[in-house]
């Protein structure tokens, strides 16, 4: 499974690369390396990072058609802020799916880590939303994530997916003012 893991880490990291330069191509990696974790998570216990990876499946197709097309099927999308309005609906929506989610893994599973592993989940779901929306405050979100999960992944026994997620964080700091800058080299 190591195998696994370190491609996995592999394909992470180019995609990171892809969505620090703002890339379409983070999302062929961003389908590759949900494919491979899917078997590493399972097999070390964190259920809703392995449900979670069918999403981001899911969303690398729908991220892909969205930064080709752009939401109004006519252009490629832009950098944007997050609109004011949707910060109150973005919050609720990631406090509801970190509670249900929570409430899934206490009651269905066996798993160690419900809470964290619920907060990463729920926080993801919302990052990738903003993500395919290009929306530049998605990598603050991705910071939590990414910080919350290095030291999870450290204490489930994946150092490889921990020094990846490790290096996510510090990357997403930058990767929030490399995104600024493209915005304002646009206007």
């Amino acid at each position: 499974m190591d195998g696994l893991e370190i491609t996995g880490t592999l394909v992470g990291l180019l995609y990171l690369w892809f969505e620090y330069r703002a890339s379409i191509w983070l999302w062929v990696a961003g389908i590759v390396m949900p494919a491979l974790s899917l078997f590493v998570y399972y097999r070390a216990g964190l259920y809703a990072d392995f449900g979670i990876n069918i999403y981001y499946l899911l969303a690398g197709v729908y991220g892909w058609s969205m930064w080709l097309r752009g939401a109004s099927g006519k252009k490629e999308l832009p950098v944007i802020h997050t609109p004011v309005r949707q910060i109150i609906p973005l919050t609720l929506a990631a406090t509801g799916l970190f509670l249900l989610i929570a409430w899934i893994l206490i009651r269905f599973t066996d798993s160690t880590v419900p809470w964290l592993d619920s907060l990463t989940t729920a926080l993801s779901i919302v990052a990738m939303w903003m993500l395919a929306y290009k929306q530049a405050e998605q990598w603050w979100v991705w910071i939590v994530v990414d910080a919350v999960s290095c030291g999870l992944y450290f204490y489930k026994g994946l150092p490889f997916y921990a020094v990846l997620y490790g290096l996510y964080t510090v990357i997403a700091f930058f990767g929030y003012f490399k995104w600024l800058k493209m915005m304002e080299s646009r206007e």
